[in-house]
Parts: C-alpha cells; sequence; structure tokens
C-alpha cells in the first residue's frame, strides 16, 4: 500500500511551519485529503477574523498587532476536536507563546527548502508578500531563514521539500510522522 491510501492516524493537530514558498498551503491541502481531515491557512483565517488582508494589517497596524492576532487565531484552530492540518504564515513559530501552543496541543513539522528554491518561488507572486517589499527580496529570505532556523528547528518533524512535487514531499511528510508516532509509543 502507498502512505496516500494508508496515513497515519491523525490523532492530534498537525501544523506545517517554515519559511515563505516552502510549500505549506499546498503540501497541506494535500494532507489533508490524505487524513480525510481538514485545512486551515492560519494567514487565510486571520484575514477572515481581521476582515482585511495581511498586506493590509502589516500597513494599518504593523507586525505586533499581526502576531497578536494570529497567536488568538492558531489558539482558536488548536482548540478544534476534531484534528486539523494547519499550515502556519512563516513567523508564527518563531513567536514564543504561539510555538509553545503549537509544542502542547500539535505536532509540528518544519518544511525546509534550499534558500535558491524558495526565492525562485516566492518570486512568482511578486507583492504577494508583506515581508518581502521591505528590500532586496533575496537579501530578506537569507535574512528571514539565519534567524528563523534555530527555532523551526524546535519543530518535532524535519521534511526537506527542495526537491520533488508537492505530492512527493506529502509523501515525506506522512513517512516521517509514522516514524515519529511509532517512535513515540516506544
Amino acid at each position: 500500500m502507498t502512505n496516500s491510501e494508508n496515513p497515519p492516524v491523525l490523532s492530534r493537530h498537525l501544523t506545517l511551519v517554515g519559511l515563505m514558498g516552502v510549500g505549506k498551503t499546498t503540501i497541506g491541502r494535500r494532507l489533508a485529503r490524505r487524513f480525510g481531515a481538514e485545512f486551515r491557512d492560519a494567514d487565510e483565517e486571520v484575514e477572515r477574523a481581521a476582515g482585511r488582508t495581511v498586506s493590509e494589517i502589516f500597513a494599518d497596524f504593523g507586525e505586533p498587532a499581526f502576531r497578536e492576532g494570529e497567536r488568538k487565531v492558531i489558539d482558536r484552530l488548536l482548540a478544534q476536536p476534531d484534528p486539523l492540518i494547519i499550515g502556519l504564515g512563516g513567523g508564527a513559530f518563531i513567536q514564543d507563546e504561539t510555538r509553545a501552543l503549537v509544542k502542547d496541543k500539535a505536532i509540528s513539522v518544519w518544511l525546509k527548502a534550499d534558500l535558491d528554491v524558495l526565492i525562485e518561488r516566492v518570486g512568482r507572486k511578486p507583492g504577494a508578500r508583506p515581508l518581502l517589499s521591505q528590500g532586496d527580496p533575496a537579501e530578506i529570505m537569507a535574512r528571514l531563514e539565519r534567524e528563523r532556523a534555530p527555532l523551526y528547528a524546535e519543530a518535532d518533524i524535519v521534511v526537506d521539500t527542495s526537491v520533488g512535487s508537492h505530492e512527493q514531499s506529502a509523501d515525506q511528510v506522512i513517512d516521517a510522522l509514522r516514524t515519529y508516532q511509532e517512535g513515540m509509543r516506544e
């Protein structure tokens, strides 16, 4: 049987963390389909709650206000009784309170990719990433990677999405989750 036919039982929420462009939303949707679970994109949930786009929230209220709203939305998602697949915004897991919530109520997966791959991916949607509008996107991505990698490394599982399709990345997450769960039972 393939992983997509027989994924492990999802007993807790599964959160996907990592830099923008790594595939959290796309891979998350594929995982949700395979697990028969709902997928929630934290940024979309913040936008729905605020009635504004992430870019508008950043522009009008600044990053601290966005992060506070983001934490509240993630807390609400993690309070849901049925396990969800949740794609977190790139900066969510680096916030101490949000990271503590995730560690307490979910299994976290750091989706990582080579910086060159991420820069190429985020370049496909110019203007869609508020943090990249503040200078040279390649320099900003390199700085974010340096700053965030030590905190992303606190995730329960790490999967490299640099090579292969989103389906293959979803397979990798399922394999890693199975291994993680087996280790927790021992």
